[in-house]
């Protein structure tokens, strides 16, 4: 039995091996810790940034309640400090501001 000519077939691609396009993957986080923020987004829930982390309702964070960046997570996520507790959300989700709520830029 005869083994098969392997260079004559087409190289096969791996999605590690594709170049990304812009808008494939999402913005890394341009925060940093100790930053002043605010949720932008109407969130669902809060997940608590515990070590075992639980959902707690959205009415634990005012719409125009500042909170302070504590630590930045894996797939675009910061725990973020806020009057009643510290919870993990999507950087797109929060925008940058002062400590007096308004917008940085």
């Amino acid at each position: 039995m005869s083994t098969p000519d392997l260079s004559t077939d087409p190289p096969i691609d791996h999605p590690s091996d594709q170049p990304l396009s812009p808008g494939t993957e999402p913005a890394p986080a341009t925060f940093t810790v100790g930053e002043w923020v605010q949720i932008t987004a109407r969130i669902t829930y809060l997940k608590t940034a515990d070590p075992m982390p639980m959902l707690r309702p959205p009415d634990l964070v005012d719409a125009d309640e500042v909170g302070q960046v504590m630590a930045l997570r894996a797939i675009n996520q910061v725990a973020v400090r806020f009057r009643r507790g510290t919870f993990l959300l999507g950087a797109d989700q929060l925008s940058a501001c002062t400590p007096e709520g308004r917008p940085r830029g």
